[in-house]
């Protein structure tokens, strides 16, 4: 008697079920939630020491009064080799990992794939390792949810619960990263924008504290920015105005972030030539890291340099090492590499890299927060802390950029122990985000998604229709008829027809108009009438849906036109089709459901 095979994930599952089947659901997401905390930080720990083994190597052993002319070449080279093992190794787009998610989130069912485990982490080190002028945020956070994601998958997971522990994932991503477990959670509430419920939060905290411990045990206990605020660099109610214009210089920054990300975006995408694209990168981060090297990576170094104080640390491997002590020259030089820093950034993920916007966010913050500050100091001679506006710089910008300001202000004062900013980092922050949103109300992770109509959102009833497929719900069983079709030719149709509406349409099968059996009821029993062109029974349908329009764009448009049914065509007016109310209405209280179900 053969044996029946039983594949791994079989077995995985089997055990699974035997070790959880006297627990509750919640005890079962819990431990899940904590497992997934584990691996996330385990992964980040991977993740900064293999980014830190390529930059040493790459960048350890040059004076620092000498110019780096291997800069010139690291970021071409870097991007290069990520976008070779993105097409031969990884077969499938890493890059922009948060946006990623929260398309995985709206249109695979939480489902990410197993190799992005793994593969973010070795296309964005070698990006970021070699120069490219982005963060590691995103890699990491994709990290994270695709392991929450596939441990939810190997457990078979319900679509609301695989969403809990794919946002545990990333969470605890940005926790270990950052050893910060409350901009973790805060991340997810915010970005990903998981509903705050207590069957949510529990494990969505246990995660976070898991991979915090995690981190905290394999990196150390040191905060990622060590710097100690003194009463020089705390709070002072005079320094309110200065807060005020802080706050909107950054909502302007950020919106010059996400405008030059996606005019950047836009040229590299015209470019068909992936030859022409590492072309063009290679040559413009390399001028750009070789005149300003603070632009080489991440660009965590630069800013902790920054909000040192050390200023003539920034100067180190350029050419301009001997004006390091001019201030006016320094003011110069923050407000270009602000600038560039962006321009660079855009640059590598649109040529083929593999990194984020979340450290630059931060990057371009502290830039802009210190270029006030020495403007103080050099225009006016007064006494500002460069390091408590640098810290508050960078919340602005950030909560701009990704219309997050509760994670960004929980983010520099878990960063930096500067809890004494908590003030000027709510109104930079919440000014910043006021200003951006003024600008444009998406975050950069956002705004594609949003213009597809594949953005989830903490209000049910939009979510549900976000659900919604055209292509799914389109009907296609209705006969169609030719222009040259008689009344009789439709009689001897009709016995066959179960739908009571019939398209007409050309020899080339675009839609010419539509026939209603009510129309034609007065005279399909004379056959007198039967010799009649079809044509006079035809009537134009009261709209016309686009194939590539949106479920909830749509929804209103049967309201305008006071019918339950509208036929489907595509640019070209070609016939695809017929959607209907009703159908769209039972298909919205299945995924409503479905996203609200408890087990």
């Amino acid at each position: 008697m053969a044996t029946e095979h039983i594949s791994l994930s079989d077995r995985i599952y089997q055990g699974y079920l035997m070790i959880t089947r006297r627990l509750t659901t919640t005890q079962v997401m819990a431990i899940l939630a904590v497992v997934v905390g584990l691996f996330a930080g385990i992964g980040a720990y991977v993740f900064n020491s293999l980014l830190h083994l390529i930059s040493h190597s790459l960048t350890s052993w040059t004076p620092a009064d000498q110019a780096q002319w291997f800069y010139l070449i690291y970021p071409a080279i870097g991007i290069v080799l990520a976008t070779l093992f993105v097409k031969y190794i990884v077969k499938d787009a890493i890059s922009e990992g948060v946006t990623r998610v929260l398309y995985a989130m709206s249109r695979k069912g939480s489902r990410i794939a197993s190799h992005n485990c793994w593969s973010s982490v070795v296309g964005g080190a070698t990006t970021i390792g070699f120069g490219g002028s982005v963060g590691p945020e995103a890699p990491i956070v994709l990290t994270g949810a695709a392991l929450g994601s596939n441990v939810g998958q190997m457990a078979r997971l319900n679509y609301k619960n695989m969403t809990l522990l794919l946002c545990c994932g990333a969470g605890a991503a940005v926790a270990a990263i950052f050893k910060a477990p409350i901009t973790g959670v805060v991340f997810v509430l915010e970005i990903l924008m998981l509903d705050i419920t207590s069957k949510s939060i529990i494990p969505l905290l246990m995660a976070s504290v898991t991979a915090t411990i995690t981190s905290l045990s394999l990196h150390g206990f040191s905060p990622i920015i060590a710097i100690s605020l003194t009463e020089g660099d705390m709070f002072q109610v005079a320094q309110i105005p200065l807060f005020i214009l802080l706050g909107c210089f950054c909502g302007i920054m950020a919106y010059y972030f996400t405008s030059v990300n996606s005019r950047v975006a836009g040229f590299y995408n015209s470019i068909k030539s992936q030859y022409r694209k590492w072309i063009y990168a290679g040559l413009t981060l390399g001028i750009l890291i070789f005149i300003f090297p603070p632009l080489y990576g991440e660009g965590h170094d630069s800013f902790v340099t920054l909000m040192s104080g050390e200023t003539e640390e920034l100067f180190n491997n350029t050419l301009f090492y001997s004006l390091s002590d001019t201030d006016w020259f320094l003011i110069v030089y923050l407000i270009a590499i602000m600038l560039f820093k962006v321009v660079a950034m855009a640059t590598t993920n649109a040529s083929g890299g593999v990194g984020g916007t979340f450290a630059p966010s931060l990057f371009v913050g502290a830039f802009a927060g210190a270029t006030l500050a020495v403007i103080c100091r050099a225009a006016f001679g007064w006494d500002v802390s460069i390091t408590s506006f640098t810290l508050v710089g960078m919340a602005g910008v950030m909560s701009g950029v990704m219309k997050a300001p509760l994670t960004s202000i929980f983010l520099i004062a878990e960063l930096s122990n500067g809890y004494g900013l908590f003030i000027p980092l709510m109104i930079v922050s919440c000014i910043s985000f006021a200003v951006n949103y003024s600008l444009d109300r998406d975050s950069i992770y956002t705004k594609q998604l949003r213009m597809r109509g594949e953005l989830l959102t903490h209000d049910k009833d939009s979510s549900a229709l976000v659900f919604l497929r055209l292509d799914e719900l389109m009907e296609t069983d209705f006969i169609r008829l030719r222009q040259n079709f008689t009344l009789g030719d439709v009689v001897n149709i009709i016995s066959d027809a179960r739908r009571n509406i019939f398209p007409v349409v050309d020899n080339f099968g675009n839609l010419i108009g539509i026939v209603q059996l009510d129309d034609l009821r007065h005279d399909m029993f004379n056959r007198e009438n039967w010799g009649k062109s079809i044509m006079e029974y035809m009537i134009q349908p009261a709209d016309r849906i686009m194939q590539d329009e949106q479920i909830q764009n749509i929804l209103p448009r049967f309201e305008q036109a006071n019918t339950w049914m509208l036929p489907v065509v595509s640019k070209e007016n070609h016939y695809l089709g017929f959607i209907s109310k009703s159908r769209i209405l039972n298909a919205y209280r299945e995924a409503l459901v479905n996203i609200s179900q408890a087990d």
